[in-house]
């Protein structure tokens, strides 16, 4: 019998209660199935790479810089042509620049919530929080793009539709959607340990081992009993064997094999948590999965490095930001270049569609005291970058004034760009969904797509 990666040995009880986030909510992962295929699918085959950089990003130093503003004012980077004219950028994006003819730039962005985790929300919900939290610790009442796309979409080919790397938002939860909704975490691939839940599981085994795993998956329905008004959960059925057929397919579990990508691609990407999360999520998405959430936030630890909120000490670092940002920003530059052609190379550029955003941009004018200089958090104007998807790339879409204040052309906001990404989905951004109290809520309360990309 061919040999194919033993698994290591069963898994402990805590490891098999978090495979995909599917163990959450109280019911069997059969019923769990059960609940997604009843919602229907949404007849695409269609993905959307989030590349969702906490912190919020300078647009200042990164897609919008402005070389003629004061010096109070002006990005601390110097801004390089691409190879479409009139389009520029920073300078330590030099791998971008010689494809910017496959992204187009949304410097239009613009929402009115300066707070991490309730601005998060809006960007990836579309909807503003009630009340706001100025320390960061909210919670979403309603579910993000991942989730939407999870509900309605489904599972194909037994992927998780809604997957993120290495671990989900924390601002955002499935709320009314139901907690098998909720994304599926992966963990950091760069690591020499890797192995996702599904590996750990590991598919195309012997008897023995199949044998082993539905009685793994007989023990964690028997785990529900106590909620089984009926004292007997169904063991055998149609959506018991989909259950079964995700924790065993060698689709799913040759997705997340990143071991079998070439070397020299590994290498391309860059084998830190962004290059290597980039990479596994074009597998994912190639294979079947709606959504992936790269949460690009840190992939590099030590006192050289912090994430994308660059205020004056960010992360107790004492400094000027831009220290950091020239350690950052060829990091993303690798990844997301390398990400961009691969997904061209491979004819890939309609079928997934790449989003680059966080949930705010940079105050335009610098702050600085004795420990350093950094920009606050500013909602009023910021960028997304998105490629593929079958949309017009190589152009910019909106402006801002002369000092990256507020958008002076085009105004767009996160519900228009979310709009956009629902639009690739296949899903209506228009359609309800009934909270727990049994109200309906829209998708999305108001956004069209941006009619520049369509």
């Amino acid at each position: 019998m061919k040999d194919i990666h033993r698994c290591a040995g069963p898994v402990n009880r805590r490891n098999f209660l978090q495979v995909g986030a599917l163990a959450l909510g109280g019911c069997s992962l059969a019923s769990l199935l059960e609940q997604r295929a009843a919602a229907g699918g949404a007849g695409t085959d269609t993905s959307v790479i989030m590349l969702y950089q906490h912190g919020g990003a300078s647009q200042l130093e990164t897609y919008d810089l402005k070389p003629a503003a004061p010096t109070a004012y002006r990005s601390v980077f110097s801004p390089i042509a691409t190879n479409v004219p009139g389009m520029n950028i920073c300078e330590h994006f030099p791998l971008q620049a010689k494809l910017a003819d496959k992204f187009s730039l949304v410097r239009s962005l613009h929402h009115d919530v300066g707070i991490h985790s309730d601005g998060g929300i809006i960007v990836l919900t579309g909807k503003r929080p009630k009340k706001l939290d100025p320390t960061s610790q909210s919670k979403s009442e309603h579910p993000d793009f991942g989730s939407v796309a999870s509900k309605l979409r489904g599972m194909r080919r037994a992927m998780p539709p809604y997957i993120a790397i290495p671990q989900k938002p924390y601002m955002t939860r499935p709320t009314y959607l139901g907690l098998h909704h909720n994304a599926f975490e992966t963990g950091d691939p760069s690591s020499s340990s890797y192995a996702p839940p599904q590996l750990k599981l590991a598919a195309g085994r012997d008897e023995t081992f199949l044998d082993d795993r539905r009685r793994l998956l007989r023990e964690f329905d028997r785990l529900r009993l106590d909620l089984d008004t009926g004292g007997v959960l169904e063991s055998v059925g149609k959506y018991q064997q989909l259950a079964f057929q995700m924790l065993t397919s060698p689709t799913v579990a040759k997705a997340f094999d990143i071991s079998k990508e070439d070397a020299q691609l590994r290498d391309q990407y860059g084998r830190n948590l962004w290059g290597q999360g980039c990479l596994l999520a074009r597998r994912l998405a190639e294979s079947g999965a709606a959504v992936v959430n790269l949460y690009f936030n840190t992939p590099k630890t030590g006192q050289e490095f912090t994430n994308w909120d660059d205020h004056i000490g960010n992360s107790g670092r004492p400094g000027h930001f831009a220290k950091y940002m020239r350690v950052r920003l060829p990091y993303m530059d690798q990844a997301l270049a390398t990400l961009i052609e691969d997904i061209h190379q491979r004819g890939l550029d309609r079928k997934i569609l790449v989003v680059v955003v966080g949930e705010f941009g940079r105050t335009p004018r610098l702050s600085q005291n004795n420990s350093g200089a950094g920009r606050n958090h500013w909602p009023q104007a910021y960028t997304a970058l998105l490629s593929g998807g079958g949309l017009k790339m190589g152009q910019v879409i909106g402006a801002t004034n002369s000092k990256a204040e507020y958008p002076t052309e085009r105004p767009y906001t996160p519900q228009d760009l979310l709009a956009t990404v629902y639009r690739h989905l296949g899903i209506n951004p228009a359609a309800t969904f009934n909270d727990y109290a049994g109200r309906p809520n829209a998708i999305l309360p108001s956004g069209r797509p941006i009619p520049e990309l369509l």
